[in-house]
């Protein structure tokens, strides 16, 4: 009896090892990056082809097959960012797409490089309001759409591309590079006067982007970005409301979000425990609201060539995924800030759920068997729980979850 109850205890051990996620070597997947955008752009890429590196080996996974099998929230086909740190405005863009088609029931595609013209303005003006002391990169946050759309309205890419050179793919290396040479050198030399600064700023973006309407023409009546925003799309900024997730704060509360693309320190996130997180982002999508999101995808668990984001278990098991492990994370510099997405989906599979992540970096071009699939990644529910930092939601989607804010 003892060594039968031993062989069954050493079998079920066997069983449980063998079904422990793996770390392996395999030859990485084609970058999109390397291969498409930089050759497009007559800069100097190279084939990731027949480069090996370690990634999570799949053979006990179930994943979604396609797009279409999700439940979806309607939304414009994913573009690209190009050669760009501006996801924060692609993903949040999108995002405001879907919200128009929900509330006015029109299609349109809006200006991404419109939002990041006036980010660079008020940038600037940050810039010398705090003597340049400041987190000074490409990236901000999703709440920054809606801030520049309170301040200047929006404008349909049609109206405003902001790309004058023409190319296939945007590119802001030039653009940064000589407005942070140009902030640098007033920080040097203490020139601390706004209305110089801003237009000497302006006078960049006008050159690598185009300088934005005034007033416009769409479907034969003029508009101002204000009045278009208001009037024909019927969108209100104040009315989205953002959310995270972190121990370090009161739940329930508004607090700081700490990291360098909140780079104007907005405290205009209201912080829930990580069940709540979740019940929003899910109670939100099943009845047709997109979620804004922004957090890691520098993780290993992020498997381009399947376009599937999950958690391996070497890392942490599903079940010990909650608001301490968050928190570890983000507090150890594991878990970063570092791209945004948009949530158009959701579908169950074997009763977990998994999401439909549109996204506009180069990875999620990678991947995927035809131009139907690029632009997407599909996120298990465990990936959201761990990696995914904020959120970004209509005021309306809230009441689906049952959560009341104080």
């Amino acid at each position: 009896m003892k060594s039968v109850s031993l062989l069954v205890i050493s079998t079920l051990f066997a069983q449980s090892t063998w079904a422990q996620d793996k770390i392996i070597k395999k030859e990485k997947p084609r970058s999109y990056y390397n291969e498409v955008i930089l050759p497009a752009l007559h800069q100097t890429g190279g084939s990731s082809a027949n480069k090996e590196g370690l990634t999570v080996a799949l053979e006990r996974k179930t994943w979604p097959a396609s797009p279409a099998d999700f439940k979806q929230v309607w939304h414009t086909p994913p573009v690209s960012q190009g050669n760009t740190g501006t996801c924060w405005c692609f993903s949040t863009t999108s995002f405001y797409e879907s919200e128009v088609k929900r509330i006015s029931g029109i299609d349109i595609k809006l200006s991404e490089m419109y939002i990041v013209y006036w980010q660079y303005v008020e940038r600037a003006k940050y810039f010398v309001a705090h003597r340049g002391n400041m987190s000074l990169g490409e990236g901000s946050e999703a709440n920054a759409v809606a801030q520049m759309m309170q301040l200047y309205g929006i404008v349909p890419r049609s109206v405003y591309e902001g790309r004058p050179n023409g190319k296939a793919f945007y590119s802001h290396d030039s653009l940064f590079n000589e407005i942070t040479g140009y902030l640098a050198f007033v920080k040097k030399n203490y020139i601390w006067n706004e209305e110089e600064v801003v237009a000497n700023v302006k006078a960049i973006l006008n050159y690598h982007l185009g300088q934005p309407p005034v007033i416009f023409k769409y479907n034969t009546i003029d508009y101002s970005p204000m009045a278009f925003m208001q009037q024909y799309l019927r969108i209100k900024p104040a009315e989205y409301i953002n959310f995270m997730s972190l121990m370090e704060y009161p739940f329930n509360a508004k607090a700081e979000y700490d990291v360098p693309d909140n780079w104007w320190n907005s405290d205009d996130y209201w912080n829930v425990n990580l069940d709540d997180f979740m019940k929003i982002i899910e109670k939100s999508v099943e009845n047709g609201y997109s979620v804004a999101i922004g957090g890691d995808v520098s993780e290993m668990g992020l498997l381009r060539e399947y376009q599937i984001g999950i958690i391996p278990s070497f890392d942490i098991p599903s079940k010990d995924i909650d608001d301490n492990a968050r928190q570890f994370r983000f507090s150890n510099g594991s878990t970063t800030d570092d791209h945004a997405m948009h949530i158009v989906g959701i579908q169950k599979i074997k009763g977990e759920i998994w999401y439909l992540v549109k996204d506009s970096g180069s990875g999620a071009r990678t991947c995927g068997d035809g131009d139907a699939k690029f632009g997407y990644y599909f996120f298990h529910e465990d990936y959201i729980r761990l990696k995914i930092m904020n959120i970004t939601i209509h005021q309306d989607a809230l009441s689906y979850s049952g959560i009341k804010l104080n």
